[in-house]
C-alpha cells in the first residue's frame, strides 16, 4: 500500500515539472490548414486565443443584496 502512494506522489512531482516554453510545431510539421475565408495563415497566438464563444463575456449584474421571493404556485412541497 505503501509502495502504491510513494509511487503515485513520484508521478505527481515528475508532472508538476514540465517544461514550459511557447508551442511551435514539430520540425518539418506543417501548420494546421488556413480557415475556409481566411486571407493569411493564422499565426500561433491567433490558434491559441479563445473565442468569445468558447468563453462568453458575462453579461448579467450578479445580486448584490438578498431581495424576498415572488410567489411561486409550482413550488410545491414533495408528495409523501
Amino acid at each position: 500500500m505503501n509502495r502504491h502512494i510513494a509511487i503515485a506522489a513520484l508521478a505527481l512531482a515528475l508532472g508538476a515539472c514540465a517544461q514550459q516554453t511557447d508551442l511551435e510545431p514539430k520540425n518539418g510539421a506543417p501548420m494546421p490548414p488556413t480557415p475556409y475565408g481566411a486571407d493569411e495563415q493564422p499565426g500561433v497566438d491567433d490558434l491559441l486565443e479563445r473565442s468569445t464563444q468558447a468563453a462568453p463575456e458575462r453579461t448579467v449584474e450578479l445580486r448584490t443584496r438578498s431581495e424576498e421571493r415572488e410567489v411561486d404556485p409550482f413550488d410545491l412541497p414533495p408528495e409523501g
